[in-house]
């Protein structure tokens, strides 16, 4: 996008201010003017420092203020969400393999796959409008009420913050179930047919014991990569739906970081983001070689 947030900010004074004071302002926020190198060698020192510099569009306010709320709030709500779809999506996966031809087989996995083709952003939108504008049994916005303070200590908040968080949950769990549901199918009925399930089963081992012991550890695996990458991603939130109802985390804060060309806040969430999936994906190995001792 052209311009920077210095001649942004410029032209909200609307002439008031002095041309003079643009290179104050971007000596104020950091701007380094020189060769890229130079400018990256500068921001490698900051960033040695724990310094991610201010933010423009809530300037004076350091940047690591912005992330560390936004952050919080993301975790609570998506990070539930997606272990939530994860966990839901898994359990109906193995029963739908081990039951093949049943009513989750035929009935629950197709349907859950036609509410995922729809977007995050319609969902989201006609679970709003029914149960928040229709119905009025949910808030339409936000993370909590904001006459409140915010008290983790206190039931009335924490029935605030559940209220606010059911429908954006609903929706991310709802359109990213189906996913794990037909993985997590398909990788078991694919461990269904080696040796050493139809061997457990000649043993006479419980039916429990060889879905679960035999078959879904060993089916479980191909998905924990997926499942790592998504937990990664959970940092930079479901962009959309925070959008849509204005949930104060880290994907919001990245859209008001663009549309403010809020550089220092939009490098910050990109270098959370990263350092995140790869910590995800660290994590996601070394589990890996937990439940699969052939990866020792």
């Amino acid at each position: 996008m052209a311009g920077d947030p210095v001649q942004v900010m410029f032209a909200q004074f609307q002439g008031r201010l002095d041309p003079r004071a643009m290179e104050s302002l971007r000596e104020t926020f950091g701007f380094v003017q020189g060769p890229l190198l130079e400018q990256y060698i500068t921001y490698l020192r900051n960033l040695a420092q724990g310094n991610l510099g201010l933010s423009v569009s809530y300037f004076p306010v350091p940047v690591i203020d912005m992330l560390a709320p936004a952050l919080l709030w993301t975790l609570r709500l998506i990070g539930f969400a997606t272990i939530l779809s994860y966990c839901i999506g898994m359990l109906t996966g193995i029963f739908a393999a081990w039951r093949r031809g049943r009513f989750l087989d035929n009935f629950v996995l197709p349907a859950a796959g036609l509410i995922g083709a729809f977007p995050f952003f319609w969902v989201a939108l006609v679970v709003l409008y029914v149960f928040a504008f229709q119905l009025g049994w949910f808030p339409t916005s936000h993370s909590y009420d904001v006459s409140m303070d915010i008290d983790w200590g206190n039931t009335a908040f924490l029935a605030s913050f559940i209220q606010h968080s059911i429908l954006p949950a609903i929706t991310i769990v709802v359109t990213s179930v189906a996913g794990w549901m037909y993985g997590m199918r398909n990788n078991m009925i694919g461990v269904l047919g080696e040796d050493y399930v139809v061997l457990a089963q000649a043993k006479g081992l419980s039916d429990r014991r060889v879905m679960l012991t035999y078959a879904a550890r060993n089916a479980l695996l191909p998905s924990l990569t997926g499942f790592a990458m998504s937990l990664g991603y959970v940092v930079g939130g479901a962009l959309v739906v925070e959008i849509v109802f204005s949930y104060p985390g880290m994907g919001f804060t990245l859209l008001r970081a663009v549309g403010g060309r809020d550089y220092p806040l939009m490098q910050s969430v990109f270098m959370v983001i990263v350092i995140s999936v790869l910590c995800a994906n660290f994590v996601a190995d070394m589990i890996y070689v937990l439940l699969d001792p052939r990866a020792r």
